[in-house]
């Protein structure tokens, strides 16, 4: 069974990924990103490498602008950055179909709320993605490490099971495609899982332009990292949020033995963003668990440094380098 009319809104390394496997595997899918990436693959097609194998894809649509947009699309891969969800939305919103549906397939944790609050539950997907991607080139993208399935789930537990039906659909034909895919009626745990693993390596490894074997080899480091840890699990207890782990220490055993060594090589896209002066999804990560810690008069002192000092590496706060200029 066919997803229908496809749209990767934000079609940047994750995305193409997303499209590019899709597309191959008879989706008629659109591609919405960035002038040289879309020009590009109009010339040449897109270009795929790394662990799932080679492949060049043709017979996309393609879009610069939201603007450009034909007909209304059916399924939605939402993966812009963070701090782009609610103008993506916004833009794209008229375009999608009166029973589709949008998959935020993004970093960080607000992203879904963010979508909800505009085209309704009933119509949000979440999205866990813990692949790694990157853009080697205008046209080219390299799939550079894989940890776990693509997991999609409802909005919360009661639109997950309404929509069992449409989300199997998805997985079946996202695994027919090549892409390891599964379902769950909840997607929260899946999603502070991926903020577990990201919140202690992405900011220090960016800060320190390391890849993340580093940070784990290092005592002191593993200290910080661990800090970091429990203080996701205090806030994630505050907030009711259901975790796969039920101590930091049973976290820690997993995040050191058996999440970490896969990706000892992988170094966090965050640096990208710090070396070319973009903004950085930092405040959907350590900077939402702060807020967070905030809100229920947790401590969190340690993501608050980190957030703190990512913002200041990555310059003015929220200026430059979004999909849509000058956007939250």
């Amino acid at each position: 069974m066919k997803l229908g009319k496809v749209l990767i809104a934000g079609a940047g390394a994750v995305g193409s990924v997303f499209g590019g496997f899709l597309r191959k595997a008879g989706e008629a899918v659109t591609l919405l990103g960035r002038e040289d990436h879309i020009r590009a693959i109009e010339q040449g097609g897109l270009e795929i490498t790394g662990i799932w194998g080679e492949h060049r894809v043709e017979g996309f649509s393609l879009a610069t602008d939201p603007r450009e947009l034909a007909g209304r699309y059916d399924t939605v891969f939402l993966t812009v950055k963070s701090y782009d969800t609610a103008a993506m939305i916004r833009e794209t919103a008229p375009a999608l179909a009166p029973d589709g549906v949008v998959i935020a397939a993004q970093n960080g944790l607000g992203n879904l709320e963010k979508v909800a609050e505009l085209i309704g539950p009933d119509r949000t997907l979440g999205g866990r993605v813990i692949f790694g991607t990157e853009i080697t080139a205008p046209g080219k993208v390299r799939v550079t490490v894989y940890a776990d399935r693509f997991i999609i789930g409802g909005y919360d537990r009661a639109v997950g099971r309404a929509r069992q039906s449409r989300i199997g659909n998805i997985v079946s034909v996202l695994e027919g495609s090549g892409i390891p895919s599964g379902s769950t009626e909840e997607i929260q745990p899946f999603l502070w899982a991926k903020i577990l693993y990201n919140c202690p390596l992405n900011p220090l490894g960016a800060l320190l332009d390391v890849e993340y074997g580093a940070l784990g080899d290092d005592p002191e480091l593993r200290e910080t990292m661990s800090e970091v840890i429990r203080e996701i699990f205090s806030v994630a207890e505050a907030e009711g949020v259901p975790l796969f782990w039920d101590s930091p220490e049973d976290y820690e055993r997993d995040f050191y033995g058996r999440l970490l060594p896969p990706t000892r090589s992988h170094r966090a896209s965050m640096i990208a963003d710090l070396r070319r002066g973009k903004p950085t999804e930092i405040d959907a990560m350590n900077g939402w668990i702060a807020g967070l810690g905030k809100k229920h008069g947790i401590p969190t002192p340690v993501n608050d440094v980190l957030t703190r000092i990512i913002r200041f590496s990555a310059g003015l706060r929220g200026k430059g380098g979004s999909f849509f200029p000058g956007s939250e």
